[in-house]
């Protein structure tokens, strides 16, 4: 059975109070602003600002500058796979497959091994932001920008996988330029749980916008997790407490060092998270910040630094890695451009005490950021991490259409 988020925008606009935007429409034939721009006018940060884009044709691994990256001792960084333009999301099969999504692509590719080489192959073509990708039992989920779709028996069909079957659809309610990418994760309740972004930078979101969900692949049926969440673009479950974990990114146009970006964690279904009105846990919107209060929203478990775009994290479970990594958080940090000494452009750990505070954040693989005023200012960025069945993990990196293994050995 699927479903269809039937509930119009324009019903869910009418639901809500009118409140101020930030800035006034634009005239009548005029442009509107790209979404990023969206309440640059209010800013006392430079104009000059802007997003990076990736090098779409990829770069070699012969190309990559490995010697520059920078990790513990016994860790070890290399190429596990080039030629995977945009990587972002990743997941995992059960015969070693790894499925690789995009988010400015229609694509989304395998990595097999064949004759002893790692082989990219495109499996699905046409798709719309199919950032968002979840293996489970034999199927392969992908979120695109209105729907989820699944692929049964995916590894025994990769050259032909058919149509897919819909899982749920009518995802983006208003068709907003902003945050309509999704991320994937399989919850051990064997529901799968993605991320509607804020259609704008700072805006008052509708009903389905701003939050977290999760739906039944088995019938269809939705229900909504967490509200207040800007933009989320990783999310894992605590392999003990089984409680859902996630990163989100603050608004921009706030100032330079503020806000922070935000690691947090949802202990009870509806929980709120405070966006638009109030960032951080504990600045107030200058906008929205009238019509609620800080004190009605969960701070974050840890803030992350200004802009540093936290996406993809996991909790590391495996066994290569030295004992005291068992259940820390891996993060990946695609790194600032709405600043201007740059930050982020690593992957980043995070320990846990028994009862979920944080007792350290550190790097843990470094070295993309080469000048934090430069544009560009890196030369990678990752984006997800992918634990893998010897304990090694893999992370993406979109800018170079590179995918990196770390190993440990004594």
């Amino acid at each position: 059975m699927q479903f269809r988020l039937a509930i119009s925008a324009l019903t869910l606009a009418c639901a809500m109070p009118a409140f101020s935007q930030t800035a006034a429409p634009p005239a009548a034939g005029a442009t509107p602003p790209p979404a990023w721009k969206q309440g640059i006018d209010n800013t006392p940060q430079p104009v000059t600002l802007h997003p990076f884009a990736p090098i779409m044709t990829g770069t070699e691994a012969k190309d990559i500058a490995l010697g520059k990256l920078k990790v513990a001792p016994g860790f070890k960084v290399d190429v596990w796979a080039d030629g995977v333009p945009t990587a972002r999301s990743m997941a995992l099969g059960d015969k070693g497959t790894v499925f690789v999504g995009n988010r400015v692509g229609k694509n989304v590719v395998a990595i097999v091994d064949k004759d002893g080489k790692r082989e990219v192959k495109t499996i699905l073509k046409g798709l719309d932001t199919p950032n968002g990708i979840v293996f489970s039992k034999g199927t392969l989920y992908v979120a695109e920008r209105t729907k989820i779709t699944r692929w049964d028996n995916i590894e025994a069909n990769l050259d032909n996988p058919g149509p897919g079957k819909l899982v749920v659809d009518g995802l983006d309610p208003t068709n907003g330029p902003g945050h309509n990418w999704k991320y994937l994760a399989m919850g051990p309740d064997g529901k799968l749980y993605f991320n509607i972004g804020s259609p704008d930078n700072i805006t008052m979101p509708l009903y389905n916008q701003a939050a977290i969900f999760r739906v039944d692949p088995a019938n269809g049926q939705l229900e909504r997790v967490a509200t207040g969440v800007r933009n989320t673009v990783g999310m894992d479950f605590h392999p003990v407490t089984q409680k859902l974990w996630f990163t989100e990114h603050g608004r921009d146009w706030l100032g330079e060092d503020v806000p922070n970006d935000e690691l947090n964690v949802v202990s009870r279904v509806g929980e709120n998270f405070g966006f638009p009105f109030c960032h951080q846990g504990d600045i107030v919107d200058p906008i929205y910040g009238k019509y609620d209060t800080c004190a009605n929203a969960t701070p974050p478990v840890l803030k992350l630094g200004a802009h540093v775009a936290p996406l993809g994290m996991k909790f590391y479970t495996g066994n290569m890695f030295p004992a005291e990594y068992k259940n820390n958080i891996l993060m990946a940090r695609h790194g600032s451009w709405n600043k201007t000494d740059k930050r982020g452009y690593d992957v980043m750990r995070v320990v846990l005490d028994a009862d979920g505070k944080v007792t350290k954040y550190e790097p843990f693989v470094s070295g993309f950021l080469t000048d934090d005023k430069a544009d560009p200012p890196m030369w990678g960025r990752p984006v997800d991490i992918l634990q893998m069945p010897d304990g090694s993990i893999l992370f993406s990196d979109d800018y170079n259409g590179v995918i990196y293994r770390v190993s440990y050995q004594k």
